[in-house]
């Protein structure tokens, strides 16, 4: 009998193109057919995961959702038994965080398929990559300067920001989010560069950011921070190439403390056909897939095969090998049963308290209790 499998994935050909290459790959080698559909990045972002294990074997997933996923139990651990090694093997090509951030409470949720974190990205033909917080002040108090605002990701550039202060947020509920005096300085670094930039950012996230500026009328050339996006590093993917590279640094600590994305391939505990959705999962994020047929297609690899092959990086505007140092510095988000309504609460919070001229005392002492409220709600 011939299986068919049904994945979700988000909608943008990083996303979407990898997978019908991959999937094709696979139906050449087994007869098994993977079909896929896709969702918006902001469902991507929020859409209760449990539904979509209980219409699809395969779904791509975000690692902050592991502690729901766990509790509710609509996800199939992949750490089987008998394939140790080929785990081991993605560990240590693990880019950065991204295998450990799928992994909880004991058990491997997902695999990761692509590997990111906020970057910077600019306009090679309009400037050069700012190196330093103050070098890219400049360029935003000529106008020049764009960042993507829309939730989650005001919450994500201020994680970023903290953490390359040297105050990381806190994941584990141990204490506050964030020490106050920390968190004050955090949210008026990017109170100071919000009121540089355009209100419609309010309303941006990467994708239409890294759409306005590969306009080859755009006025913007620096998106500082960022989740990259290899796409648009493509020759001949928009009008005009976008490059990225390691963020301005605003501490002493290097490139360090950006907030890790990314995602992971995950199972249905729901399906019919767990045992052939798990050989997919397995299949679809080992190297020699993510460097060839993967990145081949459009995709944004999470194995370190691709991020240090040559013909991978030359293809990108050496896309891998500009972003890895920040990559490897980054930080991971909360993951905890209750993270996600934080998440958007949050990243609401903080635009709120820009938009309406707020203390950032007022702003970081809610943040603060909206963390503590997460926990205790889990």
């Amino acid at each position: 009998m011939s299986i068919t499998l049904k994945g979700m994935t988000w909608s943008h050909p990083r996303g979407y193109d990898p997978m019908i290459a991959c999937s094709r790959l696979w139906q050449e080698r087994t007869g098994i057919t993977v079909e896929w559909d896709k969702r918006s990045l902001q469902d991507f972002e929020t859409y209760p995961v449990e539904e979509l294990a209980r219409a699809y074997d395969l779904i791509v997933i975000d690692h902050p959702h592991v502690g729901q996923i766990t509790k509710e139990k609509c996800l199939a651990p992949l750490d089987i038994a008998g394939r140790e090694a080929e785990r081991k093997a993605l560990l240590e090509a693990s880019v950065g965080r991204s295998y450990p951030s799928y992994t909880w409470q004991g058990r491997q949720w997902a695999f990761p398929i692509d590997a990111a974190t906020q970057v910077q990205a600019w306009r090679p033909d309009r400037t050069d990559r700012a190196e330093s917080w103050s070098e890219m002040l400049a360029l935003a108090r000529q106008g020049r300067v764009v960042l993507p605002m829309r939730p989650p990701h005001s919450l994500m550039c201020f994680y970023t920001l903290a953490a390359n202060l040297g105050h990381p947020c806190r994941s584990d509920g141990t204490g506050p989010l964030i020490d106050a005096d920390a968190g004050i300085d955090a949210f008026e670094r990017l109170r100071e560069l919000t009121e540089l930039i355009d209100s419609g950012c309010f309303a941006m996230d990467p994708i239409a950011v890294l759409e306005a500026m590969s306009d080859p009328a755009s006025k913007v050339v620096c998106a500082p921070l960022i989740y990259g996006y290899v796409s648009y590093a493509m020759q001949g993917f928009r009008p005009s190439l976008v490059k990225f590279g390691d963020i301005p640094v605003a501490g002493t600590i290097g490139p360090a403390g950006s907030a890790l994305g990314g995602t992971g391939i995950a199972v249905s505990a729901f399906s019919q056909a767990r045992g052939a959705a798990i050989d997919f999962a397995y299949f679809v994020a080992s190297g020699e897939v993510q460097r060839g047929p993967y990145a081949a297609g459009g995709g944004q690899p999470g194995h370190a095969a691709a991020w240090d092959d040559d013909v991978v990086n030359a293809a990108t505007s050496d896309f891998y090998r500009a972003t890895r140092k920040t990559l490897e510095k980054a930080w991971v988000r909360p993951r905890h049963d209750g993270y996600m309504a934080f998440q958007q609460a949050a990243s609401d919070r903080i635009n709120d308290g820009l938009l309406r001229k707020e203390t950032a005392r007022k702003v970081v002492d809610d943040l603060n209790r909206l963390s503590a409220e997460s926990f205790t709600a889990a």
